[in-house]
Order: structure tokens, then sequence, then C-alpha cells
């Protein structure tokens, strides 16, 4: 689906050196945090950056955080901090640069669409330095969605494929906004048929985005917009989320046994 659009306090104080007492750990670990918070990945002057629990995120507090945030687009996420999903670990460069450009031009007083279009085309340049476009394009030739396949989840009777891809891949050639799945009827480079599901998603909340995706598809098949249909359809993920139990029989109402 597309994108929904402190200061370090590890000094330590001098310590009198005695065998008997162990060392103490930063106040910025995370053993002195609660949920979501994984590892401080580093400081950007005031602004620490944080790698998090995206799936604890998505269940407790927000079903639609995507790979990172800030404080300007998700108000749960405290000032001064950065939040990077723990599944994207080969993409973190990028979101950190991403999120840099564009937490200062909102301080700026830039708006959010003028601030992701500023970041957007900064970490496209860096994706193309790294070499992801070869992967999927040819000299001279239009972009293979095939290239992004990495495994097909399962064929559907209607027929649907739903396949697992290289959601990397899929952000640095065809949009840099996917994440976590979509379908043909939101994304135009998706084939006729196809469900793609980001392989950054964990095979924990795999269950959930599948659905989510399943059943916004069936709902655009039968006329509704995307709008409607997505936001009926995070509703219904966000009640999953909450029932695990009632997953398999929802999944089975929209085609998948």
């Amino acid at each position: 689906m597309p994108k929904t659009n402190a200061k370090n306090n590890s000094a330590k104080k001098p310590q009198t050196k005695t065998k008997s007492k162990a060392k103490q750990s930063s106040p910025a670990s995370p053993r002195h945090r609660q949920p979501p918070y994984l590892k401080k990945l580093g400081q950007r002057g005031p602004i620490s950056i944080w790698r998090i629990d995206g799936a604890f995120v998505r269940t407790n507090l927000d079903e639609e955080f995507s790979d990172y945030g800030h404080p300007y687009n998700y108000k749960f996420i405290p000032k001064h901090e950065f939040w990077i999903d723990e599944a994207t670990p080969d993409e973190t460069k990028f979101f950190i640069h991403h999120l840099l450009l564009e937490y200062r031009a909102r301080q700026k007083g830039l708006s959010d669409d003028e601030a992701r279009k500023k970041a957007d085309e900064s970490e496209m340049k860096m994706r193309k330095k790294a070499g992801d476009v070869k992967k999927v394009k040819a000299p001279n030739q239009l972009a293979d969605p095939s290239k992004v396949h990495l495994r097909l989840w399962k064929k559907l009777e209607e027929p649907v494929s739903v396949w697992i891809v290289d959601g990397r891949l899929v952000r640095s050639v065809f949009d840099i906004d996917f994440t976590e799945g979509g379908h043909e009827h939101v994304y135009e480079f998706v084939p006729q048929g196809e469900v793609w599901i980001d392989n950054d998603v964990s095979d924990a909340e795999r269950p959930y985005v599948l659905l989510h995706e399943l059943h916004e598809r069936n709902l655009m098949d039968k006329g509704w917009d995307y709008d409607r249909a997505h936001a009926d359809s995070s509703k219904l993920e966000k009640h999953m989320r909450q029932n695990p139990n009632e997953v398999h029989e929802a999944l089975a109402a929209e085609g998948w046994e």
C-alpha cells in the first residue's frame, strides 16, 4: 500500500574505579525503554534515530505505520526522534537520508507533500547510485516487473497470483512509496491478476497485510474507489490485529482457501 502521508543522554558521569561496581548501561539503551524501541542507530544533532518494532506499532498505535516516520507525520513519535522499522535493515541509509531532508523541510515551513517530494527525489538518486535499477531494467528497455518476484506464495482460483516481492527493488525502480503490499488496481506496474507482498513483511504480520490487499482488491473489483476501499481494508486489518483468531476465516472469505 502507498505510504500515508532528544538530546543524547548517554554521557556517563565519572565513576570511582572499584571492582565491585558493574558498568552501567546508557539511559538511551533499549533496556531502559518500553516497546517499540529496539536499538539506537545514531544521533544527528538533537535527533535520536531508533530501530523500532514496526509490528508492535502497527498493532498497538497505527496500522498505517510504514517503514519509517518522524513527529510531523506520526504524532505518537516523540519530538526529536526518527523511527525506522526493524524489517528494513538493508534500506536504513536511504531512510535516514530521507527523514533528515523531509524533517528539515517541514521545520522550514514546507507542506507535507512538498517536503516528501523533495526527500523522495534525493532518496531516489541514492538508490540509483546503489545499482538497484540495473537489476530490474536492461539498457534502453522498460523495467521488468517479474524481476522483483522472489517466490509465488499461492495461486488462487480467480485466478490471482500472490507473489512475495523484493520490496527494496520495487521502491528503487517502480514506486518509492510502495510499502507492505499492493495490487494492479493501485499500482499500474503490478501485472493484471497479481497481488504483491513486500518481503520485508514478517511472517507474523503477513496474514494481516495479505488480508488487507485481497479485501481491498475485491472491493475495487466491485467498483469501489481506492480511498473508500483502502479505509475499509485498514479498518478490517486493525480489527484482525486485535483478534488474530479470526484471520483464517476472513482470508477464506476473500478467496484465499
